[in-house]
């Protein structure tokens, strides 16, 4: 199988010749710069230099020599932006290793350490002295909802998920950006057998945490349910927009729709299922169903936290794919989900935990933790490898050549 046809045989649950691998295809799935600078270096790798596609999360872009190296069979289209030396400058990060940013973004290094990233005189994040993650600062609507909606993009753009985006989408405002989003789709695929991801968020119930404050959104839930459903109408307006333009541009270019919406905490969903069905439900299952109507891509939603209460509305909403898979959390039991939902919908990580052992264990610790998840979720398909959301700076290299010696152990 070349990595394409493996990816979607994984996701239409038809049990591929090995298990299938991603590392960077999404913000969800990929390395932290100053993890992946530790494990250039300790493969020994000096050529290529690291860029930070995404500046929030300080998450690097795996250049080629990585991807062929783990045998990774997915990658996102925003890696064909950016693409020219002068696109991108150097900068320091915490560890003092050397990494770069694209040239357009260019946050202010404060005397205490600290750097803030402003739109205008507007501080939009900030990432404080040693941290590797930018910060949200401004809230536009923090204060309450406006008394219409017609200014939801200018405050969309406010907020640093937006306004700090990663590419493809930082390249969203160029006159031609649309076809060249379809030309370097149709390069890539003819130039790759990897399967191709885009990032398309369409976010629902993260954008009204972003706006307003996650406390205050989550007690709008209750409190003003005509006020969240009339921002969720304005959100809906705004997405089925984007997602009709990529579908037209790259719908049958692509393989994979990555949506996003944070549903779950430790301990269990944000909100009462009941409430995901009368808020969310009917609009993700319209996203889906656009997608689903108007091109050939799989969707796929990431969602964190402890979301099995969620599964089987997510299910019905429409998701092929659920992604991280976060198996530390409350109910989330590797064998229980496979068990109760692995006919149903594609496991797109939980193949790591990045929060308690791949980052703390030893590497035959890493080897014996793999290798169990890899008995649980790869039997029959509708599982795609890849750790439990990013690597973090403090996973040794050691620890992740570990993990995928073990994947390329059990594959062969």
């Amino acid at each position: 199988m070349t990595s394409r046809e493996r990816i979607l045989a994984a996701v239409e649950h038809r049990e591929p010749d090995k298990v299938p691998l991603d590392l960077g295809a999404t913000p969800s799935s990929g390395i932290s710069a100053i993890g992946y600078n530790n494990l250039k270096k300790h493969l020994g790798i000096t050529e290529g230099r690291t860029l930070i596609y995404d500046v929030v999360q300080q998450l690097a872009q795996p250049e080629d020599i990585i991807l062929d190296k783990f045998g990774v069979d997915v990658i996102d289209v925003g890696r064909t932006f950016n693409d020219k030396d002068e696109d991108w400058a150097p900068m320091t990060l915490a560890d003092g290793s050397t990494a770069y940013y694209p040239e357009w973004f260019k946050p202010v290094l404060a005397d205490d350490g600290t750097w803030y990233a402003y739109d205008g005189d507007i501080l939009i994040a900030k990432m404080p002295e040693g941290a590797t993650f930018f910060d949200q600062c401004c809230f536009p609507w923090a204060d309450g909802f406006p008394d219409d909606f017609s200014g939801l993009p200018d405050a969309m753009n406010k907020v640093l998920w937006s306004n700090l985006v990663h590419s493809p989408w930082d390249h969203a405002s160029d006159s031609d950006f649309w076809d060249k989003l379809r030309a370097n789709c149709i390069h890539l695929r003819e130039n790759t057998d990897k399967a191709l991801m885009i990032v398309c968020g369409c976010n629902l119930f993260e954008w009204g945490t972003f706006l307003r404050k996650i406390d205050n959104f989550l007690m709008d839930l209750v409190l003003e349910p005509v006020k969240v459903e009339q921002l969720l109408d304005a959100l809906m307006e705004c997405h089925l927009a984007t997602l009709e333009k990529v579908c037209n541009a790259v719908g049958d270019v692509v393989d994979i729709l990555r949506f996003g919406d944070d549903l779950g905490m430790d301990s269990g969903p944000f909100m009462a299922p009941d409430t995901y069905r009368q808020l969310f439900k009917p609009r993700h299952t319209v996203l889906c169903d656009y997608v689903h109507k108007n091109s050939n891509m799989k969707t796929f939603l990431h969602s964190c936290g402890s979301i099995y209460r969620l599964m089987p509305d997510l299910i019905e909403a429409g998701y092929d794919i659920i992604n991280p898979v976060q198996t530390n959390t409350f109910e989330m039991d590797p064998q229980t989900l496979k068990n109760e939902f692995g006919k149903d919908i594609t496991f797109w990580g939980a193949g790591a935990d990045t929060q308690t052992v791949l980052n703390r264990a030893t590497p035959d610790e890493v080897r014996e933790h793999v290798k169990e998840r890899l008995d649980i979720f790869s039997p029959g398909g509708g599982f795609i490898f890849n750790t439990i959301h990013n690597i973090m700076p403090d996973v040794s290299p050691e620890n992740i050549v570990a993990m995928y010696e073990t994947l390329e152990e059990y594959n062969s």
